[in-house]
């Protein structure tokens, strides 16, 4: 809660969520749909000021009403080109996400950080219980 007061005291975006990872040292938000502007900042003044404040690496996602919009934002700035959500028979929800071969790389991230936040912030707003990147 102090950290998503401290964002929003910063930037004037309103936080839904914030998840603070200890081994990364960095700290997830997820904003309101509409206030990625807010939260940044002219030149990503905001939030390099939240960076500074806060002494850790911030990450920002804005939220979406749906599962599919909501992993393209959390896969961006990664080109995907679909996304497929289905039961497997133990009756776990898994998603699919196809993105460009190019930013494939970005989309898993440098030793699975970025697809274990991906995990993470779908089965926290979402109950996906796997998300594959392909």
């Amino acid at each position: 809660m102090r950290f998503i007061a401290l964002l929003e005291n910063l930037t004037g975006a309103i936080a839904k969520d914030c998840v603070v990872e200890s081994e990364g040292n960095r700290i997830i938000f997820v904003i309101r749909p509409g206030d990625m502007g807010l939260a940044i900042g002219r030149n990503g003044m905001n939030i390099e000021r939240a960076r500074k404040v806060i002494g850790r690496n911030v990450e920002i996602v804005e939220y979406a009403e749906t599962p599919e919009e909501f992993l393209k934002n959390i896969v961006a700035p990664a080109k995907v080109r679909g996304i497929k959500i289905t039961k497997n028979s133990e009756g776990n929800t898994v998603a699919q996400v196809t993105v460009d071969p190019h930013d494939k790389g970005m989309a898993i991230g440098k030793s699975g950080r970025n697809i274990s936040k991906t995990r993470l912030l779908m089965k926290r707003h979402f109950d996906l219980n796997n998300v594959v990147i392909v």
